[in-house]
Order: structure tokens, then sequence, then C-alpha cells
């Protein structure tokens, strides 16, 4: 089991029922399920050593060893929901951002990491994006904006797409040529990005953004944005029951991923861009062909809202998908 975490793909689904749960996602076997007493799971996310998985909830941070069943770490005291946790790419720290309104960097070289830095948003934080420079933070709030904040020089703008709304979500594309946010109104606002790959040391290096366009992605309330790996394609989430699928070239529709009943709370795409798992209130994460827009995979046992994942496919290339069997290795390419 150690050994196969390291190679093979890794699904973890959290939500209402307090529990975490880690999948093979092309059987849908359950490999283990944790407990995340006293909260719900607001925030998944899986180090790139693959060893370690936080999970944000109410008023705590909490790091579990993939290998068992219990957080290695809990960060007690944080106020209100932490809706956000993320990694540096190489896991020397992390990002935590909350409806306390503040985000947070941690030293992870420790075995008991500590709070480095902190910015104030000054409104409740819904969502931190790392930039592909992995010096730059994006974090988008409830007061209807976006903050984009540099660790290193402590530089930091702030953008208001739109006025009496709250900025869900906020996603960067790989390739560091797009930014996308979500509002509760269903909107879906674009950005050209430039510069973001200047060397340090040079004159305002803050990222600069370019409003390109704006989509009503949802009649309802709009809960995650998501870029493809190949940074082809953008996943919109929604309380309307659908995930919706963007090409970034002309910002022209896609797919459309409907479940019966209930929101679709998160989403995130194979290595390949050819599949995207969904998380959703119906206690459900599916695994989607997006070419078809058929249902390949559905991992069921949570007892309420399934309302976060995180997924980290196999690197390297070749063939292989989710849905492969258990004898090829799923999820290379891209």
């Amino acid at each position: 089991m150690a050994a196969d975490m390291l190679v093979e793909p890794i699904l973890a689904t959290g939500g209402y029922d307090h529990t975490i749960r880690i999948w093979q996602p092309y059987t849908t076997t359950c490999l283990r399920t944790m407990q995340h007493t006293d909260s719900q799971v607001n925030s998944l996310e899986i180090s790139p050593k693959r060893n370690i998985l936080a999970a944000g909830g109410y008023q705590h941070i909490r790091l579990y060893d993939m290998h068992s069943n219990h957080p290695i770490v809990n960060f007690e005291g944080v106020a209100k929901n932490v809706t956000q946790v993320g990694f540096e790419e190489e896991g020397k720290w992390m990002f935590t951002g909350g409806e306390d309104g503040k985000v947070r960097i941690w030293d992870m070289s420790s075995a008991n990491p500590s709070c480095k830095r902190i910015f104030d948003c000054q409104s409740p934080v819904n969502a931190v994006c790392l930039l592909p420079n992995q010096v730059e933070l994006l974090m988008a709030h409830d007061g209807g904006g976006i903050y984009l904040w540099d660790v290193k020089s402590d530089q930091h703008e702030h953008l208001m797409p739109e006025v009496e709304c709250s900025m869900q979500d906020v996603a960067v594309s790989p390739n560091g040529a797009f930014m996308a946010a979500v509002t509760n109104r269903g909107g879906c606002f674009i950005w050209t990005l430039s510069s973001w790959n200047e060397p340090l040391g040079t004159a305002s290096t803050l990222t600069r953004w370019q409003p390109q366009h704006k989509i009503q992605a949802h009649e309802r309330y709009a809960l995650r944005c998501k870029f493809s790996p190949d940074s082809s394609m953008l996943v919109t989430c929604s309380g309307d029951g659908t995930a919706r699928i963007y090409n970034t070239e002309g910002w022209t529709p896609r797919a459309v991923l409907r479940i019966e009943k209930g929101w679709i709370w998160d989403a995130a795409f194979s290595n390949d861009s050819k599949y995207i798992f969904t998380a959703s209130s119906d206690h459900m994460a599916r695994l989607w062909r997006i070419d078809n827009q058929s249902v390949e995979r559905e991992y069921s046992g949570h007892a309420k809202a399934v309302t976060a994942l995180a997924f980290l496919d196999v690197s390297g290339s070749g063939g292989g998908t989710p849905t492969d069997a258990a004898t090829s290795h799923p999820g290379k390419g891209g």
C-alpha cells in the first residue's frame, strides 16, 4: 500500500459527514477512511511528495499521513472556517485562507509547521491560488475583490471586478496565461496575465492582469473554477447542479456535466485533460469523460454532501486513463 501511494493516482474526498476518503480512482475502491472530527471538510490538498494530505475545516487545519487514518498535525486556534489549503510545488511551505480574512504561510520544513507570514484581506477569504512562479498568491474574498500578494517582496495589489458580489474562487492556468474568478451570482471573469515569469529582482515584479472576457457561466451560485493541466479548458462548478467546461481559445462552451439534484462543489482534471472528477451534494464523487460528457466512475460511501476533493495523478509519459484496469497506470500523459 505505501509503495503504491507513491506511483498510483490518488483521489481524496471529504464533506459534511466529517470523514475523508482515499480512493483508488480506476476501481472506485475506498482504500481508507479518515475521521475529520468536529467539522465538515472545506478544502483538501495532497502534498507534492504524496505523503501528506492537508484538510481545512471549521477552526482548524489538519495534516494527515497518507498511510494512516489519523492527523499527524492539528493546527488549533484558527478562527472560523478554513476555506483553502494548498502547497508550494516542492512542499516547502503551505498556504491557507479562511473566513477570518487571513491568508497564512506555513513553513513545512520542520515536524511542527509554524505560521511565518500573514496577509489580512479584511474580508472573509473564499479561495487562494498560487501562481506558477511559486511566489505570488491570488486571494478571492467576500467583498467582491481579489488580492495579488508577492510573499517574498510583500508587494500587493487589489482588484475589484464587480461590486456587491462575492468572489467565490480564483484560478490561474498552468501556463500562466490566464486567470479566472467566479462569483456568487454565477459570473466568471477572465483576465490575461503577463510578466509572471520575469526574473525576480526586476522592478515591479508583480504580475500584471488585463481584463479579457466575462461569461455568465451559471444562473445560480458559482462555487469553483479550475483550469485543465494543458491550459486548454476551464471548468466552473455551481449550485445549479452543473459543471460547465469552456475552451480557453475563444471561451466557447465545450461540455456541460449535469447531476439530477444538488450542487457540484469541486472538480479536478486528470493529467491528460481528458477526464474530470466532481464532488457534489448528493453524497457522490464522479469521474466524467469530457468528450462525450459521460459518467465513467462513481465513488459512493459518504453519508452527506461531498464538498471537497483532491486528485494527484501519475506524472510522466505514456498511455492510460483513470478508467484503465488496475494493471495499467492511469492518467499518464499531458
